[in-house]
């Protein structure tokens, strides 16, 4: 004798099992999305170390004296804007001051280095401030 109904649907059984698989996968998936967005901002971090530290050096040969605060490099046209730390402000960084001169014709000392703010550990084990 054959069903009236067919069956339709499917049961409670199966219906775990994949939500299970599901879950599994987002289980592994979500750890690797965030340490690849980790990453990504350190390399962002990194670049934006490495273009303040150019501009830096720029500026202070340009105009014979070291910028004495990282907004002379905005207001002399060197930069756009000021790019963000890894905290995604623009206003935590760190700057080295020192009375040392980059060429004999520099006639004021002022910003010779730029930190990270963030004493945050890098996936490498080290401290952004320490960059």
């Amino acid at each position: 004798m054959q069903n009236r109904f067919p069956r339709r649907g499917f049961t409670l059984l199966e219906l775990m099992v994949v939500i299970t698989i599901i879950m599994v996968l987002v289980g592994i998936a979500i750890p690797r999305f965030q340490q690849a967005v980790r990453r990504s901002r350190e390399a962002a971090l990194k670049e934006n170390l490495m273009t303040l530290r150019t501009v830096i050096d720029q500026y202070t040969l340009d105009k014979l004296r070291a910028p004495q605060s990282l907004d002379d490099l905005v207001s002399a046209g060197y930069l756009r804007r000021l790019p963000n730390d890894i905290t995604d402000k623009n206003t935590t960084w760190r700057v080295e001051y020192e009375d040392v001169l980059l060429s004999p014709d520099q006639s004021e000392s002022g910003i010779v280095d730029v930190h990270s703010g963030s004493d945050a550990i890098s996936l490498e084990g080290t401290p952004y401030s320490s960059w």
